[in-house]
């Protein structure tokens, strides 16, 4: 079905052209003005010297004539510099501060919003989709005003110059808007559709990228390429039909113009044979008929453009009109400084509506405890930490921290006192020291230095080509998974977090890096509240308290020596650890 235009999303647009039209917009304004009467007074300036000038060979008369046209077009380019200039501003400036507000909303959602969307899709919002905009802010609404003056200033001297002559060439006119309004409803259908199956593009380009190691290591570059490929063509052939729709505006224009000079000289002819009007008059007619085509031509052409920056700015407006599913009430208190005494009582939650993966946990933690948390996959041990560090919110039950609802307070003063480390740590793009530094960003140099030698990571650090100041690339590609996860260590230490916590931090790492991690964890832990996810028995054979457990469920507790005493779930996993590792030598 047809979606109508929305002429709010145009109002909200405008809105942020708003705080910078009240310094520039009366500059634009008389730039505009000056422009346009300076295109309109040209064509007259012709009338007259035709008339008035060659005909009756007055030379003298047609020097200041000449002259005063020259001055024209000077005063028309000077005042087409300023309008430039200012334009170009206020467009950049809107630009600049709706991707800002898109970028720092985005920032706020919360999981739910990127669990249901690829990467490659946010990225598109961001920068296809506002670069999408910047025409229409920097020449779309401006041209649009000198165009529409423009246009009504022709048509008020034409039916001023002959009120006959004026009203048969306007006679087209109708028709085109009529074979032009149906034209545009397939414009507008087909650019959404381009914009669809652009975000579909950079979903799967971002997608390709990031797992380009499991594609060449499965060898599915082909029918990767392949997929591409369709998904290429299929984005060719629509904006082929959408560019092709755009076009064909021209020569209805074309057509138009044509059979209105037809009618001019055909008409005219006569009405000069008449006495009716001058030579000049008809020459000034034929010069404003192409003045009055080429605004309605590009007045099209914006149509279209405004087409495709609504269909942009829904794309854009949908996500800011996305609110977190993670709200803090509007006077929520600070988070005072922590303890690290967590409470947990009856936490329910579901990813999905009916499909629970927490069932009423209930757990006690004291400030200082490490609390390990085994089970399978899927059995919620991830859920959990999601939930306290407030990622999510439960559907019911809560969390308290040293007393305080987690949900009462404001989320950065929460999560700013909880460190976590992941078993796929994120290396940014820049320097080590700068990596460090993402834990705590006043830190001084010596700091991250410390934190760093803390965790033993300073040896690997000062052997690289630049020590702290050696470049990284995204995602720290040049290190090994151990540097990676020391790195982690760091940052987090250097945060000084009242609660930690470990997301399998110690997978994937060899002997030796694990012998250097375990010491680290020995500094990283100490005096903290600490919750660990591991499936390696020398991480969590030494936490204070061991919970297990299975589909949503808690169903063990306690030390280790206390799990395997009891010969439960916790002691068959350890079996089937020690199995493994003495059937894989």
């Amino acid at each position: 079905m047809e979606k109508p235009f929305d002429w709010s999303q145009l109002k909200r647009l405008g809105k942020y052209m708003k705080p910078y039209s009240k310094k520039m917009l009366p500059i634009i304004i008389i730039t505009i003005l000056i422009v346009t009467l300076s295109k309109l007074a040209i064509p007259m300036l012709i009338t007259f010297a035709i008339d008035h000038a060659i005909l009756e060979k007055n030379g003298s008369l047609l020097l200041i004539v000449t002259g005063t046209m020259a001055a024209v077009y000077v005063i028309q380019w000077l005042s087409s510099n300023y309008r430039i200039r200012y334009t170009n501003d206020i467009g950049q400036r809107v630009i600049y501060d709706l991707r800002r507000d898109l970028f720092s909303h985005i920032q706020q959602l919360s999981f739910r919003f990127f669990d249901k969307r690829p990467a490659g899709s946010v990225l598109v919002r961001v920068t296809n989709d506002v670069n999408s905009l910047q025409d229409l802010f920097t020449n779309g609404v401006v041209n649009v005003l000198i165009d529409s003056i423009q246009l009504l200033g022709i048509i008020i001297i034409l039916l001023s110059f002959n009120l006959k002559l004026g009203l048969a060439i306007m006679i087209t006119v109708p028709l085109m808007f009529m074979v032009s309004t149906t034209l545009r409803k397939r414009i507008r259908r087909a650019w959404q559709d381009v914009r669809m199956k652009q975000s579909r593009i950079n979903s799967h380009l971002n997608e390709s990228i990031q797992g380009i190691r499991v594609t060449q290591a499965y060898t599915q570059e082909k029918d990767n390429m392949n997929y591409f490929d369709g998904m290429n063509k299929v984005n060719r052939f629509s904006w082929n039909k959408a560019s092709g729709l755009n076009q064909s505006f021209g020569p209805i224009i074309e057509i138009t113009g044509a059979i209105g000079y037809c009618i001019l000289f055909w008409y005219g002819a006569h009405l000069v044979q008449t006495g009716e009007i001058s030579i000049g008059i008809l020459v000034g007619f034929a010069t404003y008929i192409g003045h009055f085509w080429d605004p309605i031509n590009r007045l099209g052409q914006m149509y279209s453009q405004l087409l495709i920056a609504m269909a942009s700015s829904e794309r854009i407006f949908e996500f800011i009109d996305e609110k977190p599913t993670v709200e803090e009430n509007a006077h929520a208190p600070k988070m005072p400084p922590i303890k690290g005494n967590i409470s947990i009582e009856n936490l329910v939650f579901e990813y999905e509506p009916g499909r629970p993966a927490l069932k009423g946990i209930n757990l006690e933690v004291q400030a200082g405890q490490s609390i390990a948390l085994v089970g399978h996959t899927g059995s919620g041990k991830s859920t959990i930490i999601n939930l306290i560090s407030r990622f999510y919110d439960p559907v019911e039950g809560r969390i308290l921290i040293d007393g305080h609802p987690i949900r009462e307070v404001t989320i950065q003063s929460l999560r700013s006192q909880i460190g976590i480390v992941l078993q796929d740590t994120f290396i940014f793009s820049g320097t080590i020291r700068d990596n460090i530094r993402f834990g705590r960003l006043d830190a001084t140099d010596e700091e991250v230095e410390l934190a760093a030698k803390a965790v033993n990571a300073d040896d690997f650090i000062k052997d690289l080509v630049n020590g702290y100041d050696t470049e990284v690339q995204e995602r720290g590609n040049v290190l090994s998974m151990g540097q990676r996860q020391l790195i982690s260590f760091a940052r987090a230490l250097l945060a000084n977090p009242r609660i930690l916590i470990l997301d399998e931090a110690t997978a994937s790492i060899d002997t030796e890096t694990e012998l250097k991690i375990q010491e680290a964890l020995k500094i990283l832990l100490a005096g903290r509240t600490s919750f660990i996810i591991a499936h390696r028995l020398s991480t969590i054979r030494n936490a204070d308290n061991i919970v297990v457990l299975d589909h949503g469920r808690i169903m063990e507790m306690g030390s280790h020596e206390q799990l395997i005493e009891g010969k439960g779930i916790y002691y068959g996993l350890i079996q089937a650890q020690f199995r493994f590792l003495n059937e894989t030598g």
